[in-house]
């Protein structure tokens, strides 16, 4: 029986990003976070459109977490530029974040607030979010 001929077609050696997230999956400072629902390279301009939506929401009080951190070079060649001659210059920074991975967490707000704040947060990411709640919390 003849068997169909297998190709490799790979992407643009970015890496891959299947599974949950091993770590950072569980809330470590605060008593709120949000966390990721799909697996997605979040830029350091979102991450900082994140902070600055919550901040100004929660009117500076309590404290926020950034849980992720934006280590991976996105690199691009110029425009018109032609095949060869080596990699392109780093155009900006990502944060390879896993499904199941924590991005913010906050204490020292109401419940209220954090989920308000946190939610503005998610509306500037690129990734759907969920809220979740320490296990030692009490209303």
């Amino acid at each position: 029986m003849l068997q169909p001929k297998k190709t490799k077609y790979r992407k643009a050696q970015k890496g891959k990003m299947k599974g949950l997230s091993s770590r950072g999956n569980q809330l470590s400072n605060g008593m709120f976070g949000i966390k990721a629902l799909d697996s997605v390279f979040i830029t350091s301009r979102q991450i900082e459109a994140a902070r600055i939506a919550a901040t100004r929401y929660m009117k500076r009080e309590g404290q926020l977490w950034i849980k992720i951190f934006p280590d991976k070079p996105i690199t691009k060649k110029p425009l018109e530029v032609r095949m060869g001659k080596g990699k392109g210059a780093p155009e900006y920074f990502v944060a390879v974040t896993k499904a199941g991975r924590v991005i913010f967490e906050v204490a020292g707000v109401p419940y209220s607030i954090a989920k308000e704040a946190l939610r503005l947060a998610a509306q500037k990411l690129p990734v759907k979010t969920k809220f979740i709640v320490a296990r030692d919390f009490e209303n």
